[in-house]
């Protein structure tokens, strides 16, 4: 059968291309081939089996939603492998793809790890064991736009990058943490690339990259030449540190960490979170992170939103010199999107691709239309743990060890309850995180706590009135 639906298809590759990004993209789905639709069932094909295995496990969900939406009949979605059978006169095309393009995140299933891994293991048999994480060219010390929220973890991310080889690392471990689109991507690339020129041997990783190079080289039997080539090198970089998991992985990079601290390697860590809240990661890697210099990049302010417009907009008018964005516009975008400097980046993609689209000028009215989600997404004020016991405390004129310590005296035990149902309420942390965040207290016992409450205001007016008030503390 003729395969149809190719503009559909198109169409389905360019959402996912806005949803996931360019890079996770261009890792699962450049590839990927519309093969044929028959009736109810979408055929697609792929390269190799991980991609095929990757791709069903992970997306086989999404697809089928926008297929769905794109011909309202499909229900099915099946993927094959194409064959490798090329004739002779024609060029190797996957194969000769290194492996540093292609990010590899790691699923949560044990099984489906090793499935992954001994399928990639087959396809990737020539790679490196330590290709790191691709590094973005756009992701340098002079497209970083630099405001009070971040000046000093960029004067620290300088400070590393400038250490030549042979001289004494400057901070180690330097640890970079921010909520999300905030920076410290950019910033870990950018050290990246003004290391290596300097010829310094840099390892930049996911954190999820890093585990599925380990399983690999435990499942191949390299996982001594792994761990002594890793070992070896100047700098290491790993991003994303909230998502390492499993035992035996952290293991490994805790004796990895403390060869490199120990022998005066650098290292670079940056997570959505301090080490400290860092709940599903080996005490032991927390404490030895924690022992450098830590990091918040905070959000932009407004002034610092204006400048990174206002260079996103100089970058877009390089590659298309008859675009135009007024000042007015620019203000009006660095006042109203609010989230992060990746949102700032977006919001300024949408300005000119609307442009070029549709040839409108790129006004306050076309602004306020393209832009209309982003205005929605406007971040909250990120409600700490301690800001809670510090507020309550003062409230009910208890002390913070009060809270922490094991007195159940009423004066105590309310406050302290009151205290683990506002952190669920207002933060992303777990039970069992709370829990030990209040006095290494078990996860049932704040469950109890933040029951309780919910009782409480439930049948007390007051009492609820009273919860609602110190939420407004919080959130002003």
């Amino acid at each position: 059968m003729v395969p149809t639906g190719r503009e559909e298809w198109d169409r389905i590759k360019a959402r996912l291309r806005a949803e996931l990004g360019e890079d996770v993209f261009s890792s699962w789905f450049a590839r990927v081939e519309l093969a044929s639709i028959e009736a109810d069932t979408v055929h697609l094909s792929v390269p190799t089996r991980f991609l095929k295995n990757w791709l069903q496990s992970r997306y086989r969900d999404r697809l089928l939603t926008l297929f769905g939406e794109s011909f309202g009949t499909i229900r099915q979605i099946e993927f094959s492998v194409r064959s490798a059978i090329r004739p002779s006169a024609a060029p190797r095309e996957t194969a000769a793809e290194p492996v540093a393009t292609r990010p590899i995140p790691f699923p949560a299933n044990g099984r489906a790890v090793a499935a992954s891994v001994a399928a990639r293991a087959t396809d990737d048999r020539e790679a490196d064991v330590l290709a790191g994480s691709p590094l973005d060219a756009r992701y340098s010390f002079d497209t970083f736009v630099e405001g009070r929220s971040n000046s000093l973890a960029f004067a620290a991310a300088r400070r590393v990058a400038d250490v030549r080889p042979g001289e004494p690392v400057a901070f180690n471990p330097l640890y970079l943490h921010a909520s999300v689109g905030l920076g410290k991507t950019h910033l870990l690339q950018a050290i990246a690339h003004a290391a290596r020129a300097q010829g310094r041997r840099v390892l930049y990783l996911t954190a999820e990259h890093f585990m599925y190079r380990f399983v690999a080289a435990l499942m191949a039997q390299s996982a001594i030449a792994f761990k002594e080539a890793l070992r070896g090198i100047d700098l290491l970089l790993i991003d994303d540190m909230q998502f390492l998991q499993g035992r035996q992985v952290q293991q490994e990079f805790c004796h990895t960490l403390n060869s490199l601290i120990d022998g005066a390697r650098q290292v670079v860590v940056a997570a959505d979170r301090p080490p400290a809240d860092l709940e599903t990661v080996d005490e032991r890697v927390r404490s030895r992170l924690a022992g450098g210099l830590l990091v918040e990049v905070g959000a932009p302010d407004v002034d610092l939103r204006r400048r990174i417009v206002a260079h996103r907009v100089a970058c877009a008018k390089k590659a298309d010199p008859r675009l135009e964005i007024s000042a007015a516009v620019i203000d009006w975008v660095a006042e109203n999107v609010v989230s992060s400097g990746r949102d700032l980046d977006g919001a300024v993609n949408r300005l000119v691709a609307h442009n070029q689209l549709t040839g409108q000028q790129i006004a306050l009215e076309m602004a306020e239309v393209a832009l209309r989600d982003l205005l929605r997404a406007r971040e909250p004020r990120k409600v700490k743990i301690e800001d809670i016991q510090r507020v309550v405390s003062k409230h009910f004129n208890v002390t913070k060890a009060d809270l922490l310590s094991a007195r159940r005296t009423r004066t105590v035990v309310r406050p302290r309850q009151i205290a683990m149902y506002l952190a669920k309420a207002l933060t992303p942390r777990s039970l069992p995180e709370i829990g030990r965040r209040f006095g290494n207290r078990d996860h049932t016992t704040v469950l109890h706590a933040v029951r309780k409450i919910e009782e409480m205001a439930s049948a007390d007016r007051g009492f609820a009135d009273e919860i609602e008030m110190l939420k407004r503390l919080l959130d002003g």
